[in-house]
């Protein structure tokens, strides 16, 4: 089996090149990357026993994917995954569209022309924000939790958030591009018969990844509280209390190897999560690393950030359904992974800052 992974050098790209090596025999990887985020070099350099080649490409540019032979299967592990991405200065709108929708049309062109099957990582935020939002929660110690009781929601139960959940906007220009993708995806599938897999991903993290406050939360979260870095709640009160849940992409990569060694099987769009026992709120994450570290403290702000959500957990029954597949690495696991690599790599942070 040959496989091409976009996004190769980026922190689930590198994962699971890493993992899918341990995972199937024979596989030969293949690498795409555009090298635009910082820290790049440095999972590229770590890749060299896992891929056989890495292209330095951007799948923005249909050129840039004409001269790139044929493989079995294409994993789409390349996206400006911030929520807050096309706000601000640092990312214009156009750029997350180009990024997160054109890209993956011109990978399905790539597909098409080799008969390629596609595996899309796709996200929890292609869910409505409005009605995320508007689930009841009450406050239960050092994190928000729903009532249950009192939420009529299609899709929502006791387990999270389901594949049924609302889909209506607004969403994010993030998720937008990302729920687009997957329409698109779905209908090159069905009109060229060719096998494609939909994962909505849960907050991926583990060691290595580079965190920021906007992305990668987790491992921001400990390598700032290790370093005594300032820290702040904001939205929600200033409480800290909202929550994700999160997932290591080692448990991804187990899902992934099902799809790609059977290609005959199809599945809609399915949500691949750490679920409920990974739920963790900023506040419960702050006390773990009180525990683990040392007191911090951290300030707060009430004011609101645009697309925060109070609660957030996925809901993945049906990947267990389909795939016989369910996370098997705990939170308290992911968190002293990330804190072992905290502590060997003190300057961890400055190597994702943008120049």
């Amino acid at each position: 089996m040959k496989l091409l992974i976009t996004g190769i050098c980026g922190f689930v790209g590198s994962s699971l090149a890493r993992e899918l090596k341990e995972h199937i025999a024979g596989i030969e990887i293949l690498g795409l990357d555009n090298l635009s985020r910082p820290g790049s070099e440095l999972n590229r350099r770590g890749l060299s026993k896992f891929a056989s080649r890495i292209f330095h490409a951007d799948i923005r540019n249909p050129s840039d994917l004409e001269s790139l032979p044929a493989v079995d299967w294409v994993i789409d592990a390349a996206a400006n995954p911030s929520v807050l991405a096309g706000l601000g200065t640092e990312t214009s709108s156009r750029q997350v569209m180009e990024h997160n929708l054109v890209g993956t049309l011109h990978l399905l062109e790539y597909c098409k022309q080799h008969k390629s099957g596609l595996i899309m990582l796709s996200t929890s935020r292609v869910y409505s924000l409005e009605r995320l939002a508007s689930l009841l929660m009450e406050n239960a110690g050092s994190a928000f939790v729903p009532k249950h009781g009192l939420i009529k929601e299609p899709g929502f139960s006791v387990s999270g958030v389901a594949e049924t959940f609302s889909t209506m906007p607004p969403l994010s220009l993030y998720g937008a591009a990302k729920l687009a993708s997957e329409l698109v995806i779905m209908e090159y599938g069905s009109a060229f018969q060719l096998p494609v897999h939909i994962n909505r991903c849960g907050v991926l993290a583990g060691a290595g990844q580079f965190g920021k406050p906007d992305q990668g939360i987790f491992s921001f979260w400990i390598h700032s509280h290790r370093q005594r870095r300032p820290l702040k709640y904001i939205g929600f009160g200033g409480s800290g209390f909202q929550v994700r849940d999160c997932l290591h992409p080692r448990d991804l990569a187990g899902l992934v190897a099902k799809q790609l060694q059977q290609p005959r099987k199809s599945s809609p769009p399915l949500n691949v999560s750490g679920c409920s026992s990974s739920a963790t709120s900023l506040n419960e994450l702050t006390q773990w690393c009180d525990h683990r570290f040392g007191s911090h403290p951290v300030s707060s702000s009430a004011e609101a950030r645009p697309f925060d959500v109070p609660w957030l957990v996925l809901d993945s029954a049906q990947a267990e359904k389909a795939w016989d597949w369910r996370p098997q690495i705990s939170r308290e696991q992911i968190f002293e992974e990330i804190a072992l690599h905290a502590e060997a790599n003190p300057g961890w942070l400055e190597l994702s800052k943008d120049s």
